[in-house]
């Protein structure tokens, strides 16, 4: 320390060289706070990479497993009169707004208003902005809003629905096993309309699902990476679970790339295109998945989690039934049911995934829907053509 006379006063003060030290201290406290920010922020992308790619790995290794697969064999009698079941669903007189009516017993008043799609002319409910997706939209009304205007409007284009002159049969073709050889592609091409689910095949499997497709219903990681419908009058339907789907639907409706930073939040390979005209997209209405949570299986609403998703969205195959009652005046159902005690048998009629997949799949209660599904089928609102879910048909 030095010691210097104040010209001002008389008395001597303290200089000292701690500001000056204290001053280069703070300089390197700031260097260093900043240096830590951008390498949290790096250590964040990180982070959320390897997460991304531990979960892309295992969803991998599951696709990939299929040893403990049963031979699948298909017993000709039961293949005959699972035949003539079909036939005379499609030549049986039929229940003008039928499944509709039989559903709104379980469903709440404001129900019969709901509107399967979201059209570019027609004003969103507020009611859809209480939940957040895939429930409704909470917190993505710009979003929203941007993505209705590349939507056609509703009274440009022509819809399968049911008039009152013609009563009309949907068809949800699921993606069991079950339909496996059974042949059954030329009777399901008979219904009016056909929803398929997520990437469920053509091709080679047309003689066991058919050709035809009204309606591809699917979210982005469940859509075909290549296309898989030829029937010139398909309809794409995206689903919409998180708020990057509708980036995605946006890109694709709009013929564009997916945003690079748009894929690091997809758990699988998703399509960069889809072979359709922009008339052909449509957006399916949460109100529909939120009925068949809430108000059909009775699953509580909704829960903020940071990680993760209650056991409370349906599959899309339940999802899919309650669209296909506002579309069609009778609704079947095709390739449905999950035999659990039967668990080397494949999940799927287009690979070897066993039964044994469903047991990890914590999203779904696959119980309920199966108590829910058969109590329709037993009471007549629906129409199991395959005997998965309820078999009427069956000798034993």
């Amino acid at each position: 320390m030095q010691r210097f006379r104040n010209p001002i006063s008389s008395g001597f003060q303290v200089f000292a060289e701690r500001p000056e030290k204290v001053r280069l201290c703070e300089n390197n406290n700031m260097r260093f706070l900043i240096r830590w920010a951008a390498y949290r922020r790096m250590f964040a992308v990180l982070g959320c990479l390897v997460v991304l790619s531990l979960m892309l790995l295992s969803l991998s290794l599951m696709d990939t497993r299929t040893d403990r697969h049963a031979t699948w064999t298909v017993d000709l009698k039961h293949k005959k009169l699972l035949h003539q079941h079909v036939h005379d669903v499609l030549q049986g007189q039929c229940r003008p707004h039928g499944t509709r009516k039989d559903l709104l017993t379980r469903l709440p008043a404001s129900s019969h208003k709901t509107h399967p799609f979201l059209w570019r002319n027609e004003p969103i409910s507020d009611t859809l902005f209480l939940y957040p997706l895939p429930f409704g939209f909470r917190g993505l009304q710009t979003k929203v809003e941007r993505l209705q205007r590349l939507l056609p409007a509703s009274d440009s284009v022509t819809e399968p629905v049911h008039t009152s002159s013609q009563c009309r049969r949907c068809v949800v073709v699921g993606n069991g096993g079950i339909l496996k050889g059974l042949e059954l592609g030329s009777l399901i091409d008979r219904f009016d309309t056909i929803i398929r689910l997520n990437s469920g095949p053509l091709g080679q499997f047309s003689v066991d699902v058919g050709n035809r497709t009204s309606i591809r219903l699917s979210y982005p990681e469940s859509t075909p990476v290549d296309w898989v419908d030829t029937d010139p009058l398909t309809v794409f339907v995206a689903v919409l679970y998180k708020g990057v789907d509708l980036s995605w639907t946006s890109a694709m409706i709009n013929k564009l790339p997916v945003p690079l930073w748009d894929w690091l939040f997809f758990w699988k390979k998703v399509p960069d295109q889809i072979p359709l005209d922009s008339s052909r997209f449509r957006i399916l209405n949460p109100q529909v998945i939120k009925e068949a949570a809430l108000d059909l299986l009775k699953y509580p609403p909704p829960r903020f989690h940071l990680w993760g998703w209650d056991q409370n969205i349906p599959t899309l195959g339940v999802s899919a039934l309650n669209l296909a009652s506002l579309l069609c005046d009778e609704v079947s159902l095709a390739g449905f049911g999950y035999n659990l005690t039967q668990q080397g048998a494949s999940l799927h009629y287009y690979d070897h995934l066993p039964m044994s997949f469903m047991q990890g799949q914590k999203m779904h209660d696959v119980n309920k829907e199966t108590e829910l599904l058969q109590s329709l089928v037993r009471e007549g609102t629906l129409t199991d053509l395959t005997g998965g879910i309820h078999c009427s048909f069956c000798t034993s």
